[in-house]
């Protein structure tokens, strides 16, 4: 309640509506609540890319780097070898993300697809000191016609939308690696990145099967 005094108008407390959600006084017991009938939803997703080596070249991983900001739990970088079931029709789909336009994700399309079978470049927390480490597996050749993929998985404790961005309170997600090659033979197209989710997943936009964990 508010008092009047001389010269002054009454008001009340709040400048809208009020609106009582709970309210106690002297001394009374605790309100039980009833349990809640239905499991609080947590939603992952996780941050992915893919390419197809589009070309001729043969090159081989030797080293890793991951990177991201303090929401980052891990990232990984793997090698995909696509395996048709039969001999199919294949259909080319280029996907423009920028303005002048430019082919960042060219995918191939199978009519029948067989099974994806995946290679571990590297994985690390990219809280840990960031610095080049060693591939999983030095034998490791990347092809015309493979795929080069990576996944970052984040942990976002905030209340808060987290945006995309350069600086401490925003996030990236950036997977490095260092190969060797015959001559001159390196890649002239050495990005690869995505809108990623939920616009961009490997199960649907790059249409890959037997994704690993």
């Amino acid at each position: 309640m508010t008092a009047i005094k001389d010269g002054l108008q009454r008001a009340p407390t709040c400048k809208n509506k009020p609106a009582i959600l709970y309210a106690w006084a002297k001394e009374a017991p605790e309100l039980k609540l009833p349990e809640v009938p239905y499991s609080i939803r947590v939603i992952a997703e996780s941050f992915e890319t893919a390419c197809v080596i589009e070309e001729d070249v043969a090159i081989h991983p030797f080293a890793f780097r991951t990177h991201a900001h303090r929401h980052g739990v891990e990232v990984s970088g793997w090698v995909v070898n696509e395996v048709s079931r039969f001999p199919v029709v294949r259909r080319r789909m280029a996907v423009c993300y920028v303005f002048p336009c430019k082919t960042l994700i060219s995918i191939d399309f199978q009519d029948e697809k067989g099974d994806d079978h995946w290679f571990l470049i590297g994985r690390r927390n990219p809280q840990l000191p960031q610095m080049f480490a060693p591939v999983q597996n030095t034998s490791l050749v990347v092809r015309q016609g493979d795929m080069l993929a990576a996944r970052c998985i984040m942990k976002n404790d905030e209340d808060r939308v987290v945006k995309m961005g350069p600086t401490g309170e925003d996030e990236m997600c950036n997977f490095y690696m260092m190969y060797w090659a015959e001559g001159d033979r390196v890649l002239k197209d050495n990005t690869c990145f995505s809108p990623g989710a939920p616009l961009y997943h490997w199960s649907s936009e790059a249409g890959l099967n037997h994704i690993p964990k």
